[in-house]
């Protein structure tokens, strides 16, 4: 049973909001978006705190208290006591500045480190091909950013389920760019929409500013130039009787080009709301933007554009970034004498309102991007894909669609539970990365009729990526018919700016890391009574006092216990 609300993260998260910004806003003076948080997770303990998953793990644990430890008739338990005991070993200390330092210490030819930075790669995918070779501005190029996060945190490293937090936008903006793929094609719109995940948002905006950075330094296909708008898709799971608002910066709208062309975004998620039951407002425009990547394009320059999230003035969400924002929030279930199969075919109301979430969105971006409203009524987002994505996400990432979608190699990674949304170590791919960068792939792209050899020698391409996917097995048979899947999906970098240029102490970018840890052991044991002990070491004590007085004594005697009548010194053999 879940908890009435437990939110780890900081209840006030000014971002982009300091003095420098707008001080009428720092600080969270005017809005607490988070006001459930107590930032337990931001907090620094002495003692390392455990948590124990595996049923069959607390199944022991509990039968060892029971048999051992247990009062019976409110009498004290009788020795030996069930005891354990967890090892964690963690080797960073103090801070990013400490660690990062030693690091570069190199006393051997394999120095160790002790510390990583958190990263890993954004995905993106433009709605029509662009020549990624070259960096920096694209002349006559104009794109929406259509932008979503793909990490959450918990108190735990490896339980981050984010359902509301991440998941929602992640599967709302999947949907809307399958849902635009035909439109896109058919009758292209004048700019360029720009599928976005980014990664590592929750520490301090990691994906989004290494993105801006890059865009800043010629380091990426576009430059911030380029940039016509941005529309950020953020916590949207809502019920029959909420609606969604939408969110604009009040310090860039000063700016009267800015204005308008919030003015026009928002009207045109109004419009794309018409004829689906998803009502759309704005909140007062003197609030300021509520936690988003968008908040890291602000910082580089006044750009129009909007956050649509399901909350007004603070986060509906009561699990933000905890353990418990999970399929059981989010409503996503499924009746217990189903198959996995028959899972991924039914539909809960929760997959019924992102579908028209995702809708809502597609058409906006499609309004938004150019393109002409009489194709609006053919864009719909198709409520199957969002169950599938959902059950991915939020159930189980090992089931048959999902298995059609990857390449052979990478099936064994599928997990049977649901993804851990936190973003890890630059040195490994996270979860939610791999398979957002598969699904997009499939939900944009098409399927180009060439063999495997030929679709695996087109990499690298300057206006596609190809990939091999497995593909569905044919029925009576075990042999899956695989395909090559041409699309416009790449990865950049997702790691804090601050690295590359060595500022450890910066507060314009993230400087988080994590420790270099070995892996967590634990055993259980029975503990005998103190005075057990107590003559243990007194016998033990007895026997080594013992034994060095028989030492002494047969030592100082050798010469007379161990001597042997000399032989004549005549004797001849």
């Amino acid at each position: 049973m879940l908890p009435e609300s437990t939110s780890f993260n900081l209840f006030c998260s000014s971002g982009v909001y300091t003095e420098n910004y707008d001080p009428t806003l720092a600080h969270c003076n005017a809005t607490v978006w988070n006001p459930l948080g107590n930032g337990l997770a931001y907090e620094e303990f002495d003692f390392p705190i455990f948590s124990v998953k595996d049923d069959n793990d607390t199944r022991v644990i509990r039968q060892c208290y029971q048999d051992h430890n247990r009062r019976v008739n409110g009498s004290n338990p009788q020795f030996p006591l069930c005891a354990m005991q967890l090892r964690s070993s963690m080797s960073a200390v103090t801070n990013t500045a400490t660690c990062k330092r030693r690091n570069d210490i190199n006393f051997s030819l394999t120095p160790d480190r002790v510390c990583d930075e958190l990263g890993d790669f954004n995905i993106w995918a433009s709605s029509r091909p662009m020549n990624t070779t070259t960096k920096g501005h694209k002349e006559f190029e104009s794109v929406v950013i259509a932008a979503a996060r793909m990490d959450s945190r918990s108190f735990f490293f490896d339980i981050a389920p984010g359902a509301e937090s991440t998941a929602s936008g992640i599967v709302t903006l999947l949907a809307a760019a399958h849902a635009l793929r035909r439109a896109t094609q058919e009758a292209p719109p004048n700019r360029t929409i720009l599928y976005t995940f980014f990664q590592g948002e929750t520490f301090d905006y990691i994906g989004s500013s290494r993105m801006v950075y890059d865009m800043e330094n010629n380091q990426f296909p576009l430059d911030l130039d380029n940039i016509h708008s941005v529309l950020e898709v953020s916590q949207v799971y809502i019920l029959i009787y909420l609606g969604l608002w939408l969110h604009s910066d009040p310090v860039s709208r000063k700016n009267s080009s800015v204005k308008e062309e919030v003015e026009k975004l928002v009207n045109g998620l109004k419009s794309a709301s018409a004829g689906l039951n998803v009502s759309v407002d704005e909140p007062d425009v003197s609030q300021p933007l509520p936690p988003s990547s968008f908040q890291r394009f602000l910082l580089a320059r006044p750009i129009p554009g909007v956050v649509i999230g399901n909350y007004r003035s603070s986060f509906t969400n009561r699990y933000y970034e905890s353990m418990y924002d999970n399929a059981e929030y989010l409503n996503v279930s499924y009746p217990e004498n189903m198959t996995s199969e028959e899972q991924l075919e039914h539909f809960p109301e929760t997959v019924k309102t992102l579908t028209e979430v995702a809708t809502l969105v597609a058409r906006a971006l499609y309004v938004q991007a150019g393109g002409n409203e009489t194709q609006l009524a053919n864009i719909t987002a198709d409520p199957q894909i969002v169950n599938q994505m959902l059950y991915s996400f939020l159930v189980r990432a090992n089931n048959s669609w999902l298995q059609q979608l990857v390449p052979t190699d990478f099936t064994n990674h599928l997990a049977d539970r649901p993804t851990n949304f936190y973003v890890g170590v630059i040195q490994y791919f996270s979860e939610p990365t791999t398979l957002v960068q598969y699904m997009l792939a499939n939900m944009t792209g098409s399927v180009v009729n060439v063999t495997q050899e030929d679709c695996q020698k087109k990499i690298p391409n300057i206006l596609y990526t190809y990939m091999w996917v497995q593909g569905a097995a044919p029925p009576n048979s075990t042999e899956r018919e695989g395909f090559c899947v041409r699309s416009t999906v790449h990865r950049s970098i997702a790691v804090s700016p601050a690295f590359e240029l060595h500022e450890y102490t910066t507060s314009n970018y993230s400087t988080w890391t994590e420790s270099v840890w070995k892996p967590i052991t634990g055993r259980i044991f029975l503990v005998a009574s103190h005075d057990l002990e107590m003559l243990t070491l007194g016998v033990g004590i007895t026997v080594l006092l013992t034994s060095l007085v028989l030492t002494y004594v047969i030592s100082s005697k050798a010469d007379i216990l161990f001597s042997s009548g000399r032989e004549p010194t005549s004797a001849t053999y």
